[in-house]
């Protein structure tokens, strides 16, 4: 690390080493600088990715009802104005915003004016804009009503009313001195779903206590608990890998899975559906525990059952714990057993965290090669 920068320099591409391409003086400091433990539950107090939300547009101002008189021109005719029309409800996508939380349950769009004197049209009334995350799904009746998986996405959720007629605008021939005005037309009502699906580049898939948190917190600055019960994780993180060329790459440590997790058991289904947002996965697989590739198998299972096609998106499995002696036995053992790119590693101590920098730079390269070829932008953080 660079100091003042706080950005990783990455060397040129090492060569291909037993376990580790770090020194153990490296691997000491590594482990001396681990970032400061704290709970779940102050680090997910506020994360919210479910909502309910009552939506109301304002309503229209009323039509103006006068008559124009002045000296010498009583008879001045019909000069009621129209009514302003009522503010939407705008739900806005924000990258700034990571979960629901600060969503509140009603929203409503502001009134228009009364129109006036003299033709004067009363003012529309202004949009409320709420802002949500990006990834966040709008739902209404069980049917998906917008996505909002881009920064700046807007979505109206409440049209507001439109403005009454004043007297004016019904003077005609056949009646020269109108009384009729009509009063401004209600908003629009909806009871909405907000549902907030982690759009990150990577995502840490695992079993719970393989590790996650603890990459997560090694190649990232972000601080998700780390504690050695099952669990531990009860909500999604993002962590950001900065690059020198100030690239970033989001990765999301998605709580652990067990078998039937498709089936709601477990944390289940509440967190598989972030799993969708992500464009290669990183398979976190624990070295130390006998016949380590069959928790990839089942991985891949409950990521198949939920979703057809979902585990069949780049990858690349990561051994963790090589520090262990268990775990050198074993990743010989793993590499025969399964075709893809295996990456031995310790989040622990830090060793061999260089190999996958490198080829977390080369999945996202590859996504954005690929979406640039599509005719689409490449997500951005």
């Amino acid at each position: 690390w660079r100091p003042g920068r706080q950005r990783l320099l990455l060397s040129p591409v090492p060569q291909p080493a037993t376990f580790s391409t770090t020194c153990a003086r490296c691997s000491k400091n590594r482990r001396l600088r681990q970032k400061r433990v704290l709970s779940e539950r102050k680090l997910t107090r506020y994360f919210v990715d479910h909502r309910r939300v009552r939506v109301v547009g304002g309503q229209g101002g009323g039509g103006g009802h006068s008559f124009y008189s002045e000296p010498r021109k009583i008879f001045g005719g019909p000069d009621g104005g129209n009514g302003g029309d009522g503010g939407h409800v705008i739900l806005k996508a924000d990258q700034q915003m990571k979960s629901l939380s600060s969503v509140l349950s009603f929203y409503q769009g502001f009134h228009g004016e009364k129109g006036g004197r003299k033709n004067c049209y009363g003012a529309n009334g202004a949009s409320v804009y709420v802002k949500v995350p990006v990834g966040t799904l709008v739902k209404e009746d069980g049917k998906v009503v917008a996505d909002l998986s881009q920064h700046g996405e807007e979505y109206v959720a409440a049209y507001g009313g439109a403005g009454g007629k004043g007297n004016r605008f019904f003077l005609s021939n056949e009646n020269r001195a109108p009384t009729l005005f009509t009063p401004g037309e209600p908003g629009q009502e909806r009871v909405l779903h907000l549902e907030l699906k982690t759009t990150a580049h990577a995502g840490l898939v695992g079993f719970p206590n393989a590790g996650k948190s603890s990459l997560l917190r090694a190649i990232s600055r972000a601080k998700p608990a780390v504690a050695a019960y099952p669990f531990t994780t009860l909500n999604p993180h993002v962590g950001i890998v900065h690059y020198q060329d100030y690239e970033q790459v989001a990765v999301a440590d998605i709580p652990g899975l067990i078998k039937g997790a498709h089936q709601n058991r477990g944390l289940g289904m509440a967190f598989l559906r972030h799993i969708e947002r992500c464009r290669f996965l990183l398979y976190v697989v624990d070295l130390s525990v006998p016949q380590p590739w069959i928790q990839l198998q089942d991985l891949k299972y409950e990521l198949e059952q939920y979703k057809k096609g979902l585990s069949e998106r780049p990858c690349v499995v990561i051994g963790n714990k090589i520090d262990l002696a268990q775990s050198r036995i074993n990743l010989p053992l793993l590499k025969e057993q399964i075709d893809e790119r295996v990456i031995a590693l310790s989040a622990l101590t830090g060793d061999n965290l260089e190999e996958l920098f490198l080829h977390l730079r080369e999945l996202y390269d590859t996504y954005v090669k690929t979406e640039q070829s599509r005719g689409q932008s490449p997500v951005k953080w």
